[in-house]
């Protein structure tokens, strides 16, 4: 982005907002790096296109489940005063966001499965004894957290989710929260990935809930690797997961400041993350990179 550019709106863990009209806005995704809810000190070089390319490919194929915010990813629509962002930005309408992460999990890993060991819940509901790390669910849960803008999200129970965004909005990004994730699922199976977990966000257009910000990115999404999944284990992973671990190695309390990654676990961390892009897309990330240039 350049000096004399569009107005900055906002920044978060990942992404950059700028104006472009009264109801438009330039989407940019960077190579900012967060873990633990926390902005590591270091760039991963072309996370920012993977994760673009990512997102149009899901918002592609999602939408008629559900409409997106998406205008264009094509630079040429971009208004010239935006800059060199071609391959990691989208022109996207602008919306009233939901505050509320929507997480769907379908196989018990991560904070749910710390969750489980300590209280024997899931999202804070209720669930049968004796489950395994990285078990298959019985079937895919609805896990919904606060959207922090800083710091950490919060796990929601279901009766704290609705008291939040209400009833209905509740009950419908819900339904479209499964929905997404069992198509994003099922198209994972057939590129040899198990899709573990994903979050979505929503956003208010004209009175009608669209989906927002990413679509089942290495971000936003934990994908295993199919043939080397195993039961009671923590699978290897093309999500951040690498990254989290490699941090949780140094001893770093997980508050900021992070302390920084190796060169050799950044060149991995990019490795892992276009590896995805290939695998996930079926497409060569070389040629999503090169519309970029």
């Amino acid at each position: 982005m350049t000096e004399n550019a569009l107005r900055h709106l906002y920044s978060g863990k990942v992404r950059d907002l700028y104006e472009v009209s009264s109801d438009r806005l330039l989407m940019v995704s960077t190579d900012r790096v967060s873990v633990f809810d926390v902005v590591l000190p270091d760039l991963v070089p072309d996370k920012g296109r993977v994760l673009t390319g990512l997102s149009a490919f899901w918002f592609d194929r999602t939408r008629h489940i559900i409409a997106n915010h998406v205008v264009s990813s094509d630079p040429t629509d971009f208004p010239e005063i935006a800059g060199d962002v071609a391959g990691r930005a989208m022109l996207v309408r602008r919306t009233e966001p939901i505050r509320m992460e929507c997480v769907v999990r379908g196989y018990l890993f991560g904070g749910a499965w710390k969750e489980y060991r300590e209280h024997g819940t899931i999202g804070g509901m209720k669930a049968s004894a004796g489950l395994i790390e990285a078990e298959a669910l019985e079937a895919p849960m609805f896990t919904p957290s606060t959207k922090a803008d800083a710091g950490h999200d919060v796990a929601l129970s279901p009766s704290e989710a609705v008291d939040l965004v209400g009833r209905a909005t509740h009950d419908r990004v819900r339904d479209l929260s499964l929905a997404l994730y069992e198509l994003g699922a099922a198209h994972a199976s057939t590129r040899g990935l198990i899709l573990a977990d994903t979050k979505f966000e929503f956003g208010m257009l004209d009175g009608d809930i669209v989906l927002i910000d990413e679509c089942m990115t290495p971000d936003s999404s934990r994908y295993w690797p199919a043939d080397s999944y195993v039961v009671g284990s923590s699978p290897p992973s093309f999500d951040k997961q690498y990254v989290r671990d490699h941090m949780a190695a140094t001893g770093w309390n997980k508050e900021p400041p992070a302390p920084p990654m190796t060169a050799e676990v950044i060149a991995n961390t990019r490795a892992k993350y276009i590896e995805a892009y290939d695998m996930i897309t079926g497409l060569s990330f070389a040629d999503w990179y090169q519309s970029g240039d």
